[in-house]
């Protein structure tokens, strides 16, 4: 007997049941946003950054109504502060595309795609800056 096509399916159940998918993601977005980092699989990192996008970009007006949208659906008051005092501003002239998937390659035991989610214009990103600033730098000083 053939299966029917799963045509424009909107979103990976990622082979759990609503609850378990729904709590998994939750609390993948509140990590993200609490660490701006996270590993896991490629799988998970696209439904995570589908949330998170949407949430960033509800928590760039503040509001009483924002605010209680994403206390819903992430785990943690700190978090929503941090998403609205920090996270948030950051992305103020972007549209979109606050997240960024990089691939490492497959875990070793059963070989599922792993990749790191991280937010666009991360501390890292200005740590990594300096180091290539001192760099230059030194390659100056030898060359001169």
């Amino acid at each position: 007997r053939k299966r029917a096509m799963n045509h424009k399916m909107g979103y990976n159940k990622l082979n759990r049941d609503a609850a378990h998918r729904k709590a998994m993601i939750r609390n993948q977005v509140s990590m993200l946003f609490r660490q701006e980092k996270i590993i896991t699989t490629k799988a998970k990192a696209l439904e995570t950054r589908r949330q998170a996008e949407r949430l960033i970009t509800r928590a760039k007006v503040d509001s009483v109504h924002n605010r209680r949208i994403v206390s819903s659906r992430v785990y943690g008051e700190d978090v929503v502060a941090k998403l609205f005092t920090d996270i948030a501003p950051r992305f103020k002239e972007r549209n979109g595309g606050y997240t960024r998937i990089i691939k490492l390659g497959n875990r070793a035991n059963d070989a599922a795609s792993l990749v790191v989610l991280e937010l666009v214009g991360q501390k890292a990103d200005e740590k990594k800056n300096e180091r290539d600033k001192r760099k230059a730098q030194r390659k100056a000083k030898k060359q001169a």
